[in-house]
C-alpha cells in the first residue's frame, strides 16, 4: 500500500496531522518496514503524550532501544523533563565556580520556567535532525510527531530561534544566559536547512477521511510550505468502503467519507497520494505493524461479551452546570476523540437555556468553527472565541512594554525589547491568557476545549514556572495567573471531561492524564466515550468487529472513574447547532 514511500525514502521521515489519525502507527509501521529491508532505522517520538511504547509492544525510553522483532530499528521518547535537566546543566555548569552563587541561583531559578522545557525538548530534536555524530548508526531517522498545531510550532522553532539569536546582542534570553542558546545557533541552521531540503527531508501528513481532519492537513501543508517545508505526501488513513450491504451504520459511514474526500482541497489532493484501508482493530507490535502497510487487519480474538455497566449522559452533566449558573467546562484527552464536538454540543446546549456561555479553545489547530458550521442558528447569549497566539503574544507584548518598559533607560528598554522578541514570549502569552478565560468563568460559564494531551499538559504543569516567568516581567502580580491552580483544582468551580473512543491507546492515555491531573490536585468529573459502534447495533463483519472490542474498554474506564457518559457514532457529522443539539439527546439511557 505504501511501496512509493519505501522505495526512495528520504533520510528524515516525519508523519503529522491531526490527532487520531494514525500517525503513531504509520510512523511505527514505516519504520519496521524500512528495517526489514535491510536499513538502520532510529524511530523518534516528538509528542508529550507518546505511546510509541504500546504501539512497539516494546518499552521506550529517553535513549535509543532496539524493537522487540525487527532487527535494525532503534526506538526512543523525546523526554522534555530529561532534556531540559540536561539543557540546564549544559548551561549552568561551565558558571559554578566561575560567578558568585547568588548569580548562579538567578540562573537557575531562570532555567526552571516551561520555556526552558520548550528549547530543551526542542534543542533535543534539533540535534537529532542536524548533529550528524547523533545518528550516524542510521540510514533513516522517522519522526512521529504531537498533532498538528503543536508540530507546527517545533517545525517552525528552528526558523524563528535563528532569526532571534541573528539580532540578540543583549546577552540574556528569557531562558537565561545567551551563550547556552549561541553554543547551539550552527545546529539550528543545520536544522532549517535539513528541513527545506527536498533530497533529506519528508513530511508526511496523515489524515482521515473526515471534513475536519482534511481540513487540518490542508493547513499544515501550507503553513509548512511557507517556512520552506516542501517536499511533501499525504496518507489518507482509515478508508472504509461496503459491498453490496444494506447495514445502515455501514452506509452512513461510506457516505460520510465519499463526501469529505469529494471536498478535499485542491493542492492537499494534488500531492502524491496513498490510501489505507480501515481496520478491525488497531496494529500492535513488529508483526501487525507490518502487516499494516499491506491492509492487513489484526486478527480480533474473541471480544463478544455485552457491556452492562452504569452509565449517565451528556444532558445529566450539562443539568449540573446549569443549576450551579456558572464556571469552567474543560474537554481534555487525546486528539481526534471528539473534544471540540462535545466542547461544542455543550456551550450550545446551555446558552439555549438561557445562560450566559462563552466557548473557547486552546488547541494551535482551533476547530470550533468547523463544529459550529451548519443547520441550526447559535444562541445570542453563546460567545465563541478562541486563545490566539499571535494576539496574545501582542497584547502581551504591548503591555510589559508600557508597564515595566516605561521606568527603563534606553538601554535598559532596547534589552527588554529583545527579551520580549524570543519565541518563549508566546508562550508565555498564551498561558496568561489562558488564566484569564479561566477566571472569566466566575460569573459566566466558560467552556474550554482543549489542545490534545501533551499539549495542555504542558500548559498546566507550566502554571508555577509561568506565573514565575509573569511576575519577572511585571511589577504587579497578576491575579487570574496566582489563583489558575486553585481554580482549577476547585470541583464547584471546574467541570473536567475526560472524552476517549472505546480503543485502547485513548483510553490508556486518558488514564495518565487523569493520574497527571490528580497529581496536580485536579480531578475529572466525568469521561465521556464518543463515538461508540456498539449503541449503533450494526451488522456490517468489519464494524461488528470493531464494535466488539469496545466493552472491555468502557468496563475498563469504570474502574477507573465512577461516571461515565456513552454517545454513539453518529450518522452524519455532528456539526452545527441542531446537530449538536441532538447529539447530547442522543446519549445512551441508562442512569447511574
Amino acid at each position: 500500500m505504501l511501496e512509493g514511500l519505501l522505495a526512495k525514502p528520504t533520510r528524515f521521515l516525519f508523519f503529522t496531522g491531526k490527532g487520531g489519525v494514525g500517525k503513531t502507527s504509520l510512523s511505527s509501521a514505516t519504520a519496521v518496514g524500512l528495517a526489514r529491508l535491510g536499513r538502520r532505522v532510529l524511530l523518534v517520538s516528538t509528542d508529550p503524550a507518546s505511546n510509541l511504547s504500546e504501539v512497539l509492544a516494546t518499552p521506550i525510553g529517553s535513549a535509543p532501544r532496539p524493537v522487540n522483532g525487527v532487527n535494525g530499528l532503534d526506538a526512543l521518547d523525546v523526554d522534555p523533563e530529561a532534556a531540559a535537566s540536561a539543557y540546564r546543566d549544559r548551561v549552568v555548569g561551565p558558571y559554578r565556580g566561575v560567578l558568585p552563587d547568588g548569580v548562579i541561583v538567578n540562573i537557575e531559578e531562570q532555567l526552571s520556567g516551561a520555556c526552558t522545557v520548550e528549547i530543551a525538548a526542542f534543542d533535543e530534536f534539533t540535534r537529532l535532525l542536524a548533529d550528524p555524530e547523533a545518528t550516524s548508526g542510521y540510514d533513516h531517522v522517522v519522526f512521529d510527531t504531537a498533532p498538528t498545531g503543536h508540530t507546527l510550532r517545533l517545525l517552525s522553532l528552528p526558523s524563528a530561534w535563528t532569526g532571534y539569536l541573528d539580532t540578540n546582542t543583549a546577552g540574556v534570553t528569557c531562558i537565561g544566559p545567551m551563550s547556552g542558546l549561541t553554543q547551539a545557533h550552527d545546529t539550528y541552521r543545520r536544522a532549517l536547512a535539513s528541513l527545506a531540503d527536498p533530497t533529506a527531508t519528508t513530511l508526511i501528513l496523515v489524515t482521515r477521511p473526515e471534513l475536519s481532519s482534511l481540513d487540518e492537513a490542508d493547513r499544515a501543508r501550507h503553513e509548512l510550505a511557507e517556512i520552506g517545508i516542501t517536499n511533501q505526501q499525504l496518507i489518507i488513513n482509515g478508508v472504509f468502503t461496503t459491498h453490496h450491504t444494506q447495514d445502515p451504520t455501514a452506509l452512513a459511514l461510506t457516505d460520510r467519507q465519499a463526501e469529505a474526500l469529494a471536498a478535499i482541497p485542491q493542492r492537499l489532493a494534488d500531492l502524491p497520494r496513498h490510501t489505507l484501508p480501515l481496520l478491525a482493530v488497531s496494529p500492535i507490535g513488529a508483526e501487525a505493524l507490518a502487516g499494516f502497510l499491506e491492509g492487513h487487519s489484526p486478527p480480533t480474538g474473541d471480544n463478544s461479551t455485552a457491556f452492562s455497566g452504569p452509565t449517565t449522559n451528556l444532558e445529566a452533566i450539562a443539568d449540573q452546570i446549569a443549576e450551579r449558573g456558572h464556571g469552567l467546562v474543560m474537554t481534555m484527552g487525546k486528539g481526534g476523540v471528539g473534544k471540540t464536538t462535545i466542547a461544542a454540543a455543550l456551550a450550545v446546549d446551555l446558552a439555549r437555556r438561557g445562560l450566559a456561555v462563552t466557548l473557547s479553545t486552546t488547541d494551535p489547530a482551533a476547530h470550533l468553527t468547523g463544529a459550529l458550521a451548519g443547520d441550526g442558528a447559535l444562541p445570542d447569549s453563546l460567545i465563541v472565541d478562541r486563545i490566539d497566539p499571535g494576539a496574545a503574544t501582542a497584547a502581551y507584548t504591548a503591555e510589559i512594554l508600557a508597564n515595566t518598559g516605561s521606568g527603563l533607560d534606553a538601554d535598559g528598554l532596547a534589552v527588554l525589547e529583545e527579551d520580549l522578541r524570543s519565541p518563549c514570549t508566546a508562550e508565555i502569552a498564551v498561558f496568561q491568557s489562558f488564566a484569564t478565560t479561566v477566571a472569566k468563568a466566575s460569573d459566566r460559564i466558560v467552556v474550554l476545549d482543549t489542545a490534545p494531551t501533551g499539549h495542555t499538559l504542558l500548559l498546566l504543569d507550566a502554571a508555577q514556572s509561568y506565573q514565575r516567568e509573569v511576575e519577572r516581567h511585571q511589577d504587579q502580580t497578576n491575579d487570574d495567573v496566582v489563583m489558575l491552580l486553585t481554580r482549577l483544582r476547585d470541583p464547584e468551580y471546574t467541570t473536567l471531561l475526560l472524552v476517549t473512543v472505546p480503543e485502547p491507546t485513548p483510553v490508556h492515555e486518558a488514564a495518565e492524564l487523569q493520574d497527571d491531573l490528580q497529581r496536580a490536585g485536579i480531578r475529572p468529573t466525568a469521561w465521556v466515550a464518543n463515538q461508540t459502534l456498539t449503541a449503533t447495533r450494526t451488522q456490517h463483519h468489519l464494524l461488528v468487529q470493531r464494535s466488539q472490542n469496545e466493552p472491555r474498554w468502557l468496563a475498563d474506564i469504570l474502574t477507573r472513574h465512577p461516571r461515565l457518559a456513552v454517545i454513539p457514532w453518529q450518522a452524519t457529522s455532528p456539526s452545527g447547532a441542531d446537530a449538536l443539539l441532538t447529539l447530547i439527546g442522543r446519549t445512551t439511557t441508562t442512569t447511574r
